[in-house]
């Protein structure tokens, strides 16, 4: 069974369902079954590769209603983050752009180390206010990940990979992703958003059930 996760980086509601998806994962008898891939999804090409402005000013910006609504929604999100064990710092996260950041779970995907990437780089952006779009943060981060750092390097002074985020993108255009995060299961069924974790794993059973429980010992 493949499950496909369009995620940001930079989106504190993309954290959240990773925990809950892990949580029903956990839950869910046939998971040696499940193949998980990360996709890329960039909530924000244009931002620029340097930190720069504060999140509570993007989001004041982005929805007109001034600093103190924008705070209540990180509030609210951070309490979310905080019952799934996330501890969220958005007071320090600074706007970046996740393009690299993506290229990099490609590279991380080919090893083997694609989940244990995404986690780190979730957790550095939204709770140690790193810089997401510096290269050498990004290089620090997959060696702490488990990735190669030559790798991780070369490619970041390349383009390697940058087509592969492309297509992740084109193809949630093409599928109907349009937010994150989103759970498609063997691109039959998809589910939008940090859904709890019962209801991710009625996603997965219903998966299994369209492709058929395995036969038991002794049948056939």
């Amino acid at each position: 069974m493949l499950v496909e996760i369009w995620s940001d980086i930079v989106c504190p509601w993309c954290f959240i369902g990773k925990r809950r998806f892990e949580r029903a994962l956990e839950r869910f008898a046939e998971r040696d079954r499940v193949e998980v891939i990360w996709r890329a999804f960039e909530l924000d090409p244009e931002a620029e590769r340097d930190p720069g402005t504060s999140v509570v000013d993007v989001l004041a910006a982005k929805y007109g209603g001034g600093r103190e609504q924008a705070e209540a929604m990180m509030a609210h999100v951070t309490a979310e983050a905080a019952t799934e064990g996330l501890s969220y710092r958005l007071d320090i996260a600074r706007r970046g752009n996740s393009f690299d950041a993506h290229r990099l779970a490609h590279l991380a995907r080919e090893v083997g180390l694609q989940g244990r990437f995404v986690e780190r780089v979730m957790l550095a952006y939204l709770s140690e206010g790193a810089p997401i779009g510096d290269r050498d943060t990004l290089v620090r981060l997959a060696g702490e990940a488990g990735l190669p750092a030559d790798r991780a390097e070369a490619v970041l002074t390349g383009d390697a990979f940058a087509e592969a985020v492309r297509a992740d993108e084109r193809l949630a255009r093409r599928i109907g992703v349009n937010g994150v995060p989103c759970f498609v299961f063997d691109r039959a069924t998809g589910c939008a958003g940090a859904q709890p974790p019962e209801v991710l794993g009625r996603y997965l059973q219903d998966a299994l059930d369209r492709r058929g429980a395995p036969p038991a010992a002794g049948d056939g």
